[in-house]
């Protein structure tokens, strides 16, 4: 990483046209330009404000070194001054590690609303339960969060479980928390359905894509194939005599997306849209990230769908992310959406794998 002092230079002077811009009276007649500026100046002030912190810092830590190499008779004076030094220095290294942290460069796509989806995997009824398990973890995650979920696409069992649910999630930095949840989803329980009393290992999926903006991506309806059909629930019985649901198949790709959740075929078709689109985008940017930077191979985050990244050990009450090695004895609460410990946890390692990078 260059020296922090030119790069935050460069910063600070951007800050400073920042403040100056958006007292112009021509940013504020467009409002547009008014936005951008405005969004640029608030992701500028925290970086500029912890440069501040850190430079306040070590003045403390110069004045109190100076302090040091005057002459000192008493030693419990100097032991303290010591003690002050070594604490100031600690100070100065996690505020400095800040700094590190938030010039990183940015993915654009973490402030993006995003698709998630949950299938459930290998164990039969069992995974689709778990499946619904999950869904229903998310649904409060969002909740506490303050976000708001729309569900996209359900298919259900007789027995309550989930085959496959689809569903976006809109807020603020939803995808930049919400990216670390992709990836393959281990429980092991005693499964509802069993009568000796046997612990059953089972598995679901998840994959969490930005969702694309029309200014992300563009579909060409050329090459889309647009069926209908009769919505079903659990068990096949029609629950809408007119066919309101909508299949999208992508005939460049093969991607089928699917959605009956409303009794409008428009809207259903525009949730399809929705999805199709996602799809798409997240296919570009993971090709893109190969190609140019291998991202997706070395960071902790990136959850490829095939990888298994926790456990749910319902007879121990334990949780264990096996992305950062960390296990959690209160399973109740993580079922209930309480996520916050653990993505933190994801998102830390993440950062210091992007700070080890960036020195080499």
């Amino acid at each position: 990483m260059p020296d922090l002092s030119a790069q935050m230079d460069a910063v600070c002077h951007r800050f400073e046209e920042l403040s100056v811009r958006l007292n112009q009276p021509d940013a504020a007649a467009d409002p547009a330009l008014f936005r951008k500026l405005m969004r640029d100046y608030h992701e500028t002030q925290p970086v500029v404000q912890a440069y501040r912190d850190w430079q306040t810092a070590r003045d403390h830590l110069a004045q109190a070194k100076a302090l040091l190499e005057e002459p000192i008779s008493d030693p419990d004076f100097k032991q303290m001054i010591q003690q002050e030094i070594s604490e100031k220095s600690q100070d100065v290294a996690k505020l400095e590690n800040n700094l590190k942290i938030l010039l990183l460069p940015r993915d654009p796509r973490d402030e993006k609303n995003v698709i998630m989806e949950i299938r459930g995997g290998a164990g039969g009824e069992e995974a689709a339960l778990f499946a619904h398990s999950l869904l229903r973890m998310y649904t409060m995650y969002v909740q506490s969060r303050g976000w708001t979920l729309e569900l996209l696409n359900l298919n259900e069992t007789e027995l309550g479980g989930v085959k496959e649910a689809i569903f976006s999630v809109e807020g603020a930095g939803a995808y930049n928390r919400l990216k670390y949840e992709s990836g393959v989803h281990r429980v092991q329980r005693v499964p509802e359905t069993e009568t000796q009393g046997r612990i059953h290992t089972s598995t679901a999926t998840v994959a969490v894509m930005p969702q694309a903006e029309e200014v992300d991506f563009a579909l060409d309806m050329k090459d889309l194939r647009i069926d209908t059909f009769r919505s079903s629930g659990a068990g096949g019985q029609h629950i809408n005599k007119t066919s309101s649901a909508v299949r999208l198949i992508h005939k460049p790709t093969g991607i089928v997306v699917a959605c009956q959740e409303e009794r409008s075929q428009i809207q259903n078709r525009e949730k399809c849209m929705r999805m199709l689109a996602s799809k798409l985008y997240e296919m570009e940017q993971e090709r893109l990230d190969s190609e140019v930077t291998g991202l997706r191979r070395s960071q902790v985050g990136t959850g490829m769908r095939n990888e298994r990244i926790r456990t749910y050990n319902f007879p121990q009450g334990r949780v264990t992310d096996h992305r950062v090695g960390l296990t959690l004895y209160r399973i109740d609460a993580i079922m209930d959406g309480d996520l916050d410990e653990i993505i933190n946890a994801l998102a830390t390692a993440d950062q210091a794998e992007k700070l080890k990078n960036a020195h080499q």
